[in-house]
């Protein structure tokens, strides 16, 4: 009773809040105010134009960053993983959200706010019911695609402020053909504004991170709105902000709105719990414990849930502003408060302080984010190592470009499934042949030749056995046994095999039977997975082939029951 009450209290300690400050010193607050400070200066200029990606008012990045930071410092678990506003996403909900209200309306920010709240709820429900593995649907390429179609989609929507042009919208491929038409009227002002910043992003980026690049372009080009009268060129600047903080509440949508936004919800709470676990995985506890996904979902969760009562939207897992938290010597998440405590001041009292920032300088450095996530070095590995998983991350990207933008996700993520699901389809069983003076047993290779025992086929099945590949693996070890003359003993080396389902075991079961009419025996050896195990029992598989046949090793199969041994249980039965 002592013991279940101790892991009982541990459990619930788990998820205290501040988990994520525990273990802190005062030693640890040089590094922890460096970073914090760091990480405002590079989340100021990035969340302002993460913000404007998505249609809202800069400060309302300021908010998402906040919520997004506090909540994760009390809920998560990673000691330096940053959420807030994130590029990757804006597009998804920005795209997902015009379908329905018109940008930057009270209905569209309204939806916003409600589908951070339903984003928060299930990003941090997967967390509380430990759904972690959800994080791993999207595999590398379609991320990859993803991403790339993402980059397309923050590209020709920031080139209209980028060159001066007026704001376009409607699908990606229309406003390409608007853009181009209009290039004529490009303000060359907008564009070296832009085209500076980016250039400043980019260069400081490839001496450090944690230069505060952004920043300074965005006060450079400023001060030379400031200086040169640039208003008056026709660069368009953002005005004085606001200083206020927003007053919590529900937001106004109603029951029909909601509906309307959940499979938007669901995409996005995939997406967010990918790159969550991708970051928490990238920077693991310095203490060499394991990462806590599932914490840090519910971290990011509740970043997404406070934003949405505050009338701002969904935040996520930031890895490069994680990466600055950690290369500037962070220890914990006061990094994270810190940061957020100088947004807060900047949103409360230095609105003035923004009203000159050009339109131009926030494109250039969106334009930097979207050329950042092009994963250039995964494109040409998959290209040399993998064609046919090039091809997913085209046909992601070109879904994201092409269709609305949710459906282009949609279809990324049905392509990652279909894409595990066929390796599984294709596998084939195979014979195995004995390495020469051992009592291994393994694939035929060209390299080296193998053994095999007379009267005896060992086979395996290196996948899972489920309802994709049942037929398979019964036609195949069917055909393995007709082509094997003389057979007396079948071995089913079932290492691999770490799942069997209903449809599978009848598979097997068939193929049992087909093996007995073909006057061998069959018998199992291997099979390691304790999960597999209990299906042989379950499905009555181990009392058709017999406790006695079911083996640790293929070499006890053998010699208990080989052709001319009496067959009878050993010591190396598995009962």
């Amino acid at each position: 009773m002592d013991q279940a009450k101790t892991a009982s209290a541990v459990n619930l300690a788990s998820w205290l809040p501040l988990r994520a400050l525990s273990g802190w010193s005062v030693k640890d607050l040089n590094g922890d105010l460096a970073a914090g400070i760091t990480l405002a200066a590079i989340a100021i200029p990035e969340q302002m134009a993460t913000a404007r990606l998505g249609g809202f008012a800069p400060e309302i990045g300021f908010f998402t960053f906040i919520a997004g930071s506090v909540a994760f410092a009390l809920l998560g678990a990673n000691r330096q993983l940053s959420a807030g506003a994130d590029s990757t996403i804006t597009p998804l909900f920005a795209g997902g959200l015009a379908l329905i209200a018109t940008s930057g309306s009270p209905h569209y920010l309204a939806l916003a706010a409600m589908l951070a709240l339903m984003v928060g709820l299930l990003v941090a429900l997967s967390g509380i019911f430990r759904l972690g593995w959800i994080a791993d649907l999207l595999s590398v390429p379609v991320t990859t695609g993803f991403l790339a179609g993402i980059s397309v989609h923050i590209i020709v929507s920031q080139l209209p402020s980028l060159l001066g042009l007026p704001p376009e919208s409607g699908e990606t491929v229309r406003r390409v053909g608007e853009i181009a038409a209009n290039l004529y009227l490009t303000n060359p002002w907008c564009l070296a504004i832009g085209l500076g910043v980016f250039a400043i992003v980019f260069a400081a980026g490839q001496v450090s991170a944690r230069i505060p690049a952004a920043l300074i372009g965005m006060i450079l080009a400023t001060l030379g709105v400031i200086a040169f009268d640039l208003k008056n060129r026709g660069v368009e600047v953002l005005g004085a902000l606001p200083n206020r903080l927003p007053a919590p509440g529900m937001p106004t949508a109603d029951f029909h709105d909601a509906q309307a936004l959940v499979p938007l919800a669901l995409l996005i709470a995939i997406v967010v719990m990918v790159q969550t676990a991708a970051t928490s995985r990238s920077f693991p506890p310095r203490d060499g414990e394991a990462p806590d996904v599932n914490r840090d979902f519910v971290g990011v969760g509740a970043g997404s849930i406070v934003a949405g009562l505050f009338g701002a939207f969904a935040v996520n897992a930031s890895p490069p502003r994680t990466a600055i938290v950690a290369q500037t010597g962070g220890r914990s998440q006061l990094s994270g408060l810190i940061a957020a405590a100088i947004v807060l001041v900047l949103s409360v009292f230095g609105g003035s302080l923004l009203a000159n920032v050009p339109q131009a300088a926030l494109a250039g450095v969106l334009m930097f984010v979207a050329q950042h996530i092009l994963r250039w070095q995964v494109f040409t590995k998959v290209w040399r190592q993998a064609k046919v998983e090039f091809a997913l991350i085209l046909i992601t990207m070109i879904a994201i470009v092409v269709l609305p933008i949710e459906t282009g996700v949609a279809i990324g993520i049905g392509l990652s499934l279909l894409h595990g699901i066929w390796g599984s389809t294709r596998t084939e069983p195979i014979e195995l042949v004995q390495v020469p003076g051992t009592s291994v047993w393994w694939p035929p290779s060209s390299s080296s030749a193998g053994e095999q025992q007379p009267g005896v086929l060992v086979a395996a099945f290196q996948a899972p056995l489920s309802f994709v590949n049942a037929d398979r693996f019964k036609r195949g070890l069917s055909d393995l046994i007709d082509a094997s003359e003389g057979v007396k003993l079948v071995v089913l080396e079932a290492s691999n095999i770490v799942e069997i389902d209903y449809t599978a075991a009848q598979a097997l079961i068939d193929t049992i039977r087909h093996c007995r009419d073909k006057g061998a025996v069959f018998a199992i050896a291997r099979m390691e997975s304790l999960r597999a195990q209990a299906a042989l029992q379950r499905f009555g598989i181990a009392e058709i082939v017999g406790t006695e046949r079911i083996f640790h090793s293929v070499d006890a199969a053998i010699k208990s029951l080989g052709p001319g041994k009496p067959q009878q249980q050993t010591q190396d039965g598995v009962p």
